[in-house]
């Protein structure tokens, strides 16, 4: 028996808008961070993952093309995924990303640094991506995180599909930086409320 189908189960079409606006205008890329802030939100203030397993667009999508579309081999996870070495040491990878981000930000606020017109994927590959920004529209500082911004976005999204083809669908949820962080989040919170 299927279950009713509610608001939030549609909520995978904000992955693709949100990559769309971004691959026509950069800047729409500051949208991404509702996607850091919202789970971070839930956790502290109602100390449980119900963002991660009912309103995040990214797992949904997964969902979607793996299970929907069938394009998932929808092989076991490995248990090296979701250990939690290998969570805690994706969670500290992607949390050096972004402060690097951050990093670079300020340098190119305070005028030490330039502002790059690339997207990176995996953090090496350099995507030119000059057609959806115009200098000057706003200060370069914003434009240079909207930039090192997607191409987090965009990343951590391809490593989703790449592990969603090879295994189930919501694999990338098992090791997915916002997940392990409002899991100890919740695990703090609840723990202080016993």
């Amino acid at each position: 028996m299927n279950r009713k189908k509610h608001w939030y189960d549609y909520l995978w079409i904000w992955s693709i808008i949100y990559f769309s606006l971004g691959f026509f205008n950069i800047l729409f890329a500051w949208l991404g961070m509702i996607d850091f802030l919202v789970p971070l939100i839930f956790a502290i203030g109602f100390g449980n993952k119900k963002f991660c397993n009912s309103f995040c667009g990214r797992g949904q999508l997964f969902s979607v093309i793996g299970k929907n579309l069938g394009c998932s081999r929808n092989k076991p996870t490995p248990r090296w995924m979701s250990s939690k070495w290998f969570r805690y040491g994706f969670l500290v990878f992607f949390m050096t990303m972004f402060g690097n981000i951050i990093f670079q930000t300020w340098l190119v606020a305070g005028g030490a640094g330039s502002l790059k017109e690339v997207i990176k994927l995996f953090w090496t590959i350099k995507v030119p991506w000059g057609w959806t920004y115009t200098a000057g529209i706003v200060p370069d500082w914003v434009a240079n995180f909207s930039f090192g911004f997607y191409s987090l976005m965009l990343t951590s999204t391809l490593i989703g599909l790449i592990v969603m083809l090879l295994f189930k669908p919501r694999t990338w949820c098992s090791f997915c930086p916002m997940g392990t962080m409002t899991q100890g989040i919740c695990q703090l919170r609840n723990r202080g409320n016993n």
